[in-house]
């Protein structure tokens, strides 16, 4: 069977990819365009798709199909529009579990840099600025004992809050979508509600267009001064506008992000402001989890071409 993959993944993934299939592999690291999706459905029987390509409802519809499964490449799948494909029989997997640790890794990382102002500090030394200890020297938040507020408490969610309670000792409370049971942890009646008593508030909730700006105005303005906001989502989860005018107007005392609403433009806002921690998307970047990921989507591909139910469907 003909295999597309839009990017080169990890030398184990491409060696099995290529033992099992006919791959083509796209010779640029950029996302497929609308019009690539269109070609490349008509072209292969199957495609691993990975973050950023354009799988939107006009570039699916705009074919006639070959193609019989996305084999996505990670677990957020909001670059492709899943009803679109199904509506030409085109079936979407993903790779869940496999980013789970590294991602709420990541969480752990921006917690801790914002509130400690690490990287506010490294550029101070690496620009000579230091002038040594000082008593009262860029003095940040605590992390131990806080209360970390979590929006989404899905494998992430859960995984974050872990770290959290057994690490650093936090209170932890949490909206979700749903009810649900989490130990050690309090489900609060909204996301405000988790903004007004939190410490940190970090978003874990899936992308796509359900969740779009679920996170604004309301829930910043909830927020306490001292709090900062970590994404480790998707960057439209976000209102980022409203994020910005709400670190502008001293709402909320930081941020550390992973993700932006239009990557990989970063507004020039946010690029400006010391209390504010930019990651690129580093989420799942260790080989560990990438080989993880590429091997997840193998077994979605390997499965569909022997008949057999898919391990990982959306």
């Amino acid at each position: 069977m003909k295999l597309l993959i839009s990017r080169l993944l990890p030398d184990a993934v491409m060696d099995k990819a290529r033992a099992e299939f006919d791959v083509t592999l796209r010779e640029t690291s950029d996302p497929m365009t609308e019009a690539e999706v269109t070609e490349a459905l008509e072209t292969y029987d199957l495609i691993l798709p990975t973050l950023g390509d354009q799988f939107t409802a006009s570039a699916i519809s705009a074919a006639t199909p070959r193609t019989k499964l996305l084999a996505n490449f990670g677990v957020g799948f909001n670059h492709i529009d899943v009803d679109a494909a199904k509506a030409q029989g085109i079936e979407v997997t993903n790779t869940p579990g496999a980013v789970t640790d590294a991602t709420a890794d990541i969480a752990m990382t921006l917690m801790l840099m914002t509130a400690r102002r690490a990287g506010e500090g490294e550029r101070m030394v690496r620009s000579g600025k230091w002038t040594g200890w000082q008593p009262t020297q860029m003095l940040g938040l605590h992390l131990t004992g806080k209360t970390v507020g979590i929006i989404g408490m899905g494998r992430i969610g859960q995984a974050i809050a872990s770290r959290c309670r057994n690490g650093f000792g936090c209170k932890i409370v949490y909206a979700n979508r749903s009810r649900k049971d989490v130990d050690g942890a309090e489900q609060l009646d909204s996301m405000e509600a988790v903004a007004q008593v939190a410490d940190v508030v970090v978003a874990a909730t899936p992308g796509g267009p359900a969740t779009r700006h679920l996170i604004g105005k309301s829930v910043f303005e909830a927020m306490q001064p001292h709090a900062i906001f970590v994404n480790i989502s998707r960057g439209d989860v976000v209102d980022e506008a409203a994020l910005i005018t709400a670190l502008q107007s001293g709402a909320l005392g930081g941020a550390g992000l992973d993700v932006y609403e239009n990557e990989p433009i970063v507004p020039d806002e946010l690029l400006a402001m010391e209390n504010v921690v930019l990651l690129p998307h580093l989420g799942t970047n260790t080989l560990e989890v990438r080989t993880g990921m590429g091997m997840m989507a193998l077994d979605n591909l390997l499965a569909f071409a022997a008949g057999k139910d898919l391990p990982n469907p959306v």
